[in-house]
């Protein structure tokens, strides 16, 4: 009975660590990573907690209209490793960033350069599932 039992908690406590690690996506299932896409707007918001940093950009459209995209980063504790913090950019500041687009065509994008006022060039972590275009 006792063996049953400890035999049943591991294979749970075994499911319930596992889990988790299914739900996370490829960077290539949900990005178009043979295409890179450039957005050029103004921060509106940044959230800097896991499981992947994210802000957001007001950019024009080609008729006037404005649109919000979402940027998707790296986790914060790999942008950290990078040099990037909370800080490198902030809410207000003109940016330009190239990204690979979502898919699913909606106004989402995995960042992958972002060109501050200055002209200061941040290089993001290409994130799991990333190949190079062409290989």
């Amino acid at each position: 009975m006792r063996v049953r039992f400890a035999v049943t908690l591991f294979g749970l406590c075994f499911t319930a660590c596992v889990l988790p690690l299914l739900a996370h996506h490829s960077v290539a299932a949900q990005y178009d990573i043979d295409k890179v896409i450039t957005v050029r707007g103004v921060v509106t918001k940044t959230e800097w907690m896991n499981p992947h940093a994210r802000f957001w950009v007001d950019a024009k459209n080609d008729d006037g209209t404005v649109a919000n995209w979402e940027m998707e980063l790296a986790p914060p504790n790999t942008l950290k490793r990078q040099g990037v913090t909370r800080d490198s950019f902030k809410q207000g500041d003109p940016v330009t960033v190239d990204v690979w687009r979502a898919k699913d065509g909606s106004r989402l994008g995995h960042a992958l350069t972002l060109t501050l006022p200055g002209g200061q060039i941040l290089q993001f972590p290409r994130g799991l599932g990333w190949r190079s275009p062409g290989r």
